[in-house]
């Protein structure tokens, strides 16, 4: 497994509202020392960098424990009710999951509360998903042309992704003191935006001493001492899980869905079209930390009305909750606003998604232009 490929399996919304929390611009590298430490010797932020391009992984299970306080109003988890994704309420409060990896292409995901379990596997072309609260699952056969790639996306290196996705001097480089996390001994590579403008203060990625896996992720916003956002390992073992752990046996009474061709498993229970998965049209203004994603969606996602058919309910849903934000206005036009700790969302009048880890304002630039 390397930590510097993509991986993506919510739907767009999601990321667009809430994953920019991990997704900076590129990173000029410093050379500063590792901290005193005597456990572990010093090494470069180059080195450590290198560490990461070139890790290798061939199993790896543990816990993960996902924290995320980034001053929203509860409608992140609203939202994941009106899409039908629960997975969509981990940009909110604290959440726990267990992890397995076993290759490309085995993974397995379990989201557990008190409510019951989700669970998202890929065990070769076959992916499952699984909500023991409905007892419904979808199952797909991905491709035969599909990429080799993980497919749940929920540990630090899936966080550490997005944020080393880009290289370039927007971001100072430097490393931090040492740390021990899971009770494994980690550097701390520290990436400091350079443009003030940019609502992260810092993004630390701790690094596995002797497997160079990040093992946590911390996501500073400007201003904060503590994190907005963190995703940690507590518990890490680096053999290969069992072949068993990646095989999903149904329950007694399962309703299970074959997702056809066209269609990819969304949460257990629904399907969604592959039109309804696609990204809409983007464009980006800016560079670096301070780059604003400007998406172009339907009147449905807006808040602007649900279309008829049999997902109107759902549309109608989400409309409603996105049309308790807060309105704003001016000579770029009209709509709602979406504001964290890290980022900003505008949601246009006119059917545009404008998003980016900037202040309001930024925004307001970007939708008159």
């Amino acid at each position: 497994m390397s930590v510097m490929k993509n991986r993506a399996v919510l739907r767009w919304l999601v990321p667009v509202t809430a994953g920019v929390a991990v997704i900076g611009g590129g990173a000029a590298v410093g050379t500063f020392a590792a901290g005193a430490d005597p456990a572990l010797p010093p090494r470069s932020a180059a080195q450590l960098l290198e560490d990461l391009r070139t890790s290798r992984l061939d199993g790896l299970s543990g816990t993960v424990v996902q924290r995320a306080d980034l001053g929203l109003p509860p409608i992140a988890a609203l939202a994941g009710q009106a899409t039908g994704n629960d997975l969509a309420g981990l940009v909110s409060g604290t959440h726990t999951l267990r992890v397995w990896y076993g290759g490309e292409d085995r993974q397995r995901l379990a989201l557990v509360d008190t409510l019951g379990e989700q669970d998202i596997l890929r065990n070769g072309r076959d992916v499952w998903t699984w909500n023991s609260r409905e007892n419904t699952a979808t199952h797909r056969v991905l491709p035969a042309d599909a990429p080799d790639r993980a497919t749940v996306p929920a540990t630090p290196a899936d966080a550490a992704d997005r944020a080393l996705e880009a290289i370039d001097p927007t971001t100072a480089v430097t490393v931090g003191r040492t740390a021990t996390v899971a009770g494994r001994s980690a550097y701390e590579l520290v990436l400091t935006p350079r443009d003030k403008a940019s609502l992260v203060h810092q993004v630390r990625i701790a690094l596995d001493a002797k497997e160079h896996v990040p093992l946590r992720l911390q996501v500073l916003a400007d201003g904060q001492d503590e994190p907005a956002f963190q995703v940690a390992f507590t518990q890490v073992d680096f053999r290969t899980p069992e072949a068993d752990q990646f095989r999903f046996n149904p329950p007694p009474g399962v309703k299970v869905t074959e997702a056809t061709e066209g269609e990819r498993p969304g949460p257990a229970g629904k399907r969604f079209d592959r039109k309804d998965a696609e990204k809409p049209d983007v464009r980006t203004v800016g560079t670096g930390w301070t780059t604003v994603v400007v998406a172009k969606i339907d009147g449905a996602a807006t808040g602007g009305g649900a279309k008829p058919g049999a997902d109107a309910p759902d549309a109608q849903m989400l409309a409603g909750v996105l049309g308790d934000l807060p309105k704003v206005s001016g000579d770029w036009g009209s709509g709602r606003l979406l504001s964290g700790k890290l980022f900003s969302v505008l949601l246009t009048d006119d059917g545009r998604v404008i998003a980016g880890l900037v202040t309001p304002e930024r925004l307001y630039e970007a939708a008159k232009g």
